[in-house]
């Protein structure tokens, strides 16, 4: 069964990158162009009922950028969920907040790094 990229969202997908947030531009500045360990990663990917805001395909890796609108308790609800959904799809989900990336996205970058360098799903990749 095909759980990427729906056919029905496509015109979703590509609104949500027309307008992306300042944040989610900031970001892709800084990982398009397989600029992290050689990694490509794709913006606004869908995957089964969500979009994630960055994919990694060769490591199975969904990178979240969160602003405010993610603190309500209604959206951690929803968050959760697609966070234990991609899990059981072998997706890890790595979240950044919008604020990190305003303040320090030189740290924001390294913590993201660091998490794909100190992860298992990297090593495998590294080995093939």
């Amino acid at each position: 069964m095909r759980n990427s990229n729906l056919p029905y969202d496509k015109a979703f997908r590509q609104q949500l990158r027309r307008e992306s947030t300042p944040c989610e531009r900031i970001l892709w500045r800084h990982i398009n162009g397989r600029q992290i360990n050689g990694l490509k990663f794709r913006r606004q990917h869908g995957f089964g009922p969500y979009v994630m805001d960055f994919y990694c395909p060769e490591i199975k890796l969904c990178i979240e950028v969160d602003g405010v609108v993610h603190e309500s308790e209604e959206a951690k609800r929803h968050d959760a969920e697609r966070t234990d959904f991609l899990n059981t799809q072998g997706i890890k989900v790595f979240r950044l907040q919008n604020q990190e990336i305003e303040d320090n996205a030189a740290n924001a970058i390294k913590r993201l790094k660091d998490f794909i360098e100190n992860n298992e799903f990297f090593h495998r990749y590294k080995k093939k």
